[in-house]
């Protein structure tokens, strides 16, 4: 049996909905020109020549530093995490903008009945075969907005996941620059265990001949015991750091990541900071916010959207037989429109949109604060970095009265005319101030590191394959760590 469905009347009606449809999406909400919220000075407080890398580890010339770097940036897990992060909100991206191209199922139907009529039994086949399409024609822009913003969380994704990138970096360099600071204490450490010896040394030989008492060797012994203590202190620290060092590159704690070096990079030029507008181009933390703004705007044009009729478009195409030959001798085709509008919901679309501009609004706030913060982080390293300049300068004076101080004590001591407390007490601010020296050094660079951070920047992130830790791996950093 045949049907058609294009009656003189059904068009009527078709031609109906349609120029009802047009006249109200006329109406359809848009999406509003959203400004900051925060007005930006128009510099910082101070500024360098060189102009910022976008992989600023680089400037410190440290082959073994980019070597753990590219390791990290390809094997850190939570930055593989940032990357399934990504995959998802690119996937729901694509499922919100589904909605807009029209659907299409297929059915296909296979029954077997039977009944008893007279007295007999008997069996009795049915095949059919289908074709269903629907379509929502977005009047108001609903699913389209929906779409945008789902996009919109996508490239907020994207943005974490470069800001992901920007801070493990910067852990890695920082985690580097204290162990090699480690490192180093240790080798100092070791120098002035060997002086100190060498002075207990003496002293004792100094006893043995009655020139000095007892107490005197007893108080140097103590400063050796001391430089002892603070060995295996620095040593712990040291594992600790190898041990994190690892982790952020992927691999198991105690696992050999690089050759023990114990001097510290030389801190390259100030990078030029450029202008704090130039900020909100270079911070992916700050593009990322600005695309929940925009995200959180489509989800209120959509909300309003939600509140007016819908209009909905299906299509069916039918043929059954009682046998498969007669499939496609009887067909059924069919065309329907409705437009449904709410009437009544308890004010559920009301309240959604209520809560769309509250979060619209609170997205706005979020983002003049992560803009206020990131210019504030900017401040904080210029200054850190400036005071710890003259910090560093201070040290190396005191460095080099404490060594005049010693030679004119140990003189006196050796004459006679000044007791032993003051010779120690010259080694112990000496020897201090050695090590306050070094960690101040290291600490110019972290403060550099959080000022490269702070510029922000990017570059273009690459997925690698991860590599599995293998037994093989296992047995060779066996040999690497005994070889330390």
């Amino acid at each position: 049996m045949d049907k058609l469905t294009g009656s003189a009347p059904m068009r009527r009606g078709f031609l109906l909905l349609f120029f009802t449809a047009a006249l109200l999406s006329a109406c359809a909400p848009s999406l509003q020109q959203v400004k900051g919220p925060v007005e930006l000075p128009e510099r910082f407080s101070a500024s360098g020549t060189e102009p910022q890398r976008d992989r600023w580890w680089l400037s410190f010339e440290d082959q073994v530093l980019e070597s753990l770097i590219d390791r990290a940036l390809a094997e850190n897990l939570s930055l593989l995490s940032a990357w399934d992060r990504l995959d998802q909100a690119q996937a729901v991206a694509r499922k919100a903008g589904a909605d807009l191209v029209p659907s299409l199922d297929a059915e296909a139907i296979a029954a077997r009945s039977r009944f008893r009529e007279n007295g007999r039994t008997d069996d009795a086949s049915s095949y059919a075969l289908g074709l269903v399409a629907g379509y929502e024609v977005d009047l108001w822009g609903r699913i389209r907005s929906s779409r945008d913003a789902a996009a919109l969380d996508a490239q907020a994704s994207a943005e974490d996941l470069q800001a992901a990138a920007i801070t493990l970096a910067s852990q890695v360099v920082s985690n580097w620059y204290q162990l090699v600071e480690q490192y180093g204490q240790l080798e100092l450490l070791d120098a002035q265990i060997a002086i100190n010896e060498k002075t207990l040394e003496l002293v004792t030989l100094q006893f043995r001949t009655g020139q000095v008492g007892i107490a005197d060797v007893l108080q140097q012994r103590q400063l050796v015991e001391s430089n002892r203590g603070e060995k295996a202190q620095v040593a712990s620290s040291a594992g600790v750091l190898e041990h994190q060092l690892a982790i952020l590159l992927g691999l198991p704690p105690g696992y050999a990541v690089a050759e023990r070096i114990s001097e510290l990079a030389t801190l390259p030029a100030l990078p030029a900071t450029g202008v704090p507008a130039e900020l909100l181009q270079r911070r992916p933390d700050i593009r990322s916010a600005w695309y929940q703004v925009m995200a959180a705007d489509s989800d209120v044009a959509a909300a309003i959207a939600d509140r007016f009729p819908r209009l909905g478009l299906s299509a069916q195409l039918d043929t059954s037989g009682g046998h498969t030959s007669d499939l496609f001798n009887n067909w059924l085709a069919s065309l329907a429109g409705n437009l449904i509008g709410p009437l009544i919901d308890g004010g559920l679309r009301k309240a959604e949109v209520e809560r769309s501009r509250a979060a619209a609004s609170e997205a706005l706030h979020s983002y003049g604060q992560t803009v206020l913060e990131a210019l504030g982080e900017v401040e904080d390293a210029l200054v850190r970095e400036h005071r710890q300049h003259q910090f560093i300068a201070s040290l190396d004076k005191q460095l080099e009265l404490a060594e005049q101080a010693i030679e004119r004590v140990r003189d006196r001591y050796t004459k006679g005319a000044t007791d032993y407390q003051r010779v120690l007490d010259a080694q112990l601010s000496h020897q201090q101030l050695q090590r306050s020296r070094l960690s101040a050094e290291r600490e110019l660079i972290e403060d550099r590191i959080a000022l490269y951070r702070a510029l922000g920047g990017g570059w273009q992130m690459e997925r690698h394959a991860q590599t599995s830790f293998t037994a093989e791996d296992a047995e060779k950093n066996k040999r690497q760590t005994k070889a330390f």
